[in-house]
């Protein structure tokens, strides 16, 4: 079968001849319509992620596609049914899945690492991740483009989630990437009063204008921090969200948030990069910093059904399709910075 095979740090090549997988009888094969690209695919293929990663193997697990075939033992599920992938699969029985915390899973295991991820035309979905319920089916109404985007917005619910973001607040995010554009799209679903966001490239503010942004700063050009301070009365912002991976940018974000607020540190961080942080503004501003990795189940469920009722638009972030073949330009048009979702198709 047709697949993008990660070879090492910056050798990844795209094949035709790769094994296509054989399925058991508690296994499926889902034929993939539409994976798309995420940043730590670019860190992965790049060798700044390395965690957990299988060289000579495929990843990519934002995925969505139609069940080709169903194992005999599996029940629920039939030939042709249009799903989309949760790719995490926690064991559900360390301490953080007891405790309700399965998105940090001391187990977890994941498709695009443990198991071949969804840059090829078939993905196998193992028995773990069918007893688990990973597989969700989509409605009619939302297209495998969409679909593929459920995995990514579930990650931003849990940032959102892991800051607190409210009924009323004034959320400020940090790029406007497509987990920028994303956390916008939370933001505004979740009843924030002002959502403003910081991006340098216009076609990118344009994007998150469309995406229901209030305001949006050319930070090369305008003062953040003081339009932030003359929108909120000199308050600052109840939550910032930095969805950009520069350490530079983590302390002037602290900066912007009111005090007793919160910031969610989202996008990762190149490995062994470090950002200097004042902490007296963490502590007599009472500021509550947070991290966020991956989603938890209940993230992922309400994200599709987010997606699936119109909730959420997730259409203006796809921007670029390519075929498996054509990876290389694929992944040369994220990099440059001129697309902003980009999937790939069989």
């Amino acid at each position: 079968m047709k697949a993008v095979v990660l070879n090492g740090p910056n050798d990844f090549t795209a094949v035709e001849d790769y094994p296509k997988p054989q399925i058991g009888p508690r296994d499926m094969l889902l034929e993939m319509k539409r994976t798309a690209i995420c940043g730590t695919d670019i860190r992965i293929l790049e060798g700044k992620k390395t965690k957990d990663v299988r060289y000579g193997h495929i990843i990519g697990h934002e995925i969505s596609g139609v069940i080709c075939e169903v194992g005999a033992e599996v029940e629920g599920y039939s030939v042709g049914d249009r799903v989309a992938v949760e790719n995490v699969i926690p064991d559900g029985t360390c301490a953080m899945c007891i405790s309700g915390h399965d998105n940090v899973c001391l187990h977890r295991q994941a498709i695009g690492y443990e198991f071949d991820g969804g840059f090829a035309e078939y993905v196998f979905i193992p028995e773990v991740a069918i007893r688990g319920g990973n597989v969700v089916k989509l409605t009619d109404n939302i297209s495998y483009g969409e679909g593929a985007l459920i995995e990514p917005l579930s990650c931003c619910l849990r940032g959102q989630r892991n800051a607190g973001v409210k009924f009323n607040d004034v959320v400020v995010i940090v790029g406007a990437g497509p987990i920028g554009l994303m956390h916008t799209l939370l933001a505004k679903a979740a009843g924030a009063r002002k959502v403003i966001v910081s991006e340098l490239n216009e076609f990118r503010r344009g994007k998150a204008l469309e995406c229901g942004a209030d305001i949006v700063v050319d930070s090369a050009n305008e003062d953040l921090k003081g339009i932030v301070m003359s929108e909120t009365n000199g308050v600052g912002a109840d939550v910032v969200i930095v969805a950009i991976g520069i350490p530079a940018l983590v302390n002037p974000s602290i900066e912007l948030v009111r005090k007793n607020g919160s910031i969610c540190l989202f996008a990762g961080f190149t490995k062994g990069v470090k950002a200097e942080i004042d902490p007296n503004l963490i502590h007599y501003g009472e500021i509550k910093m947070c991290g966020s990795s991956a989603y938890r189940r209940q993230d992922y469920q309400e994200a599709a059904q987010m997606v699936m009722s119109g909730a959420v638009d997730m259409k203006p972030i796809i921007t670029n399709v390519f075929k498996i073949e054509d990876f290389q330009k694929a992944y040369e048009a994220v990099k440059s910075g001129a697309d902003l979702k980009v999937e790939i198709e069989p």
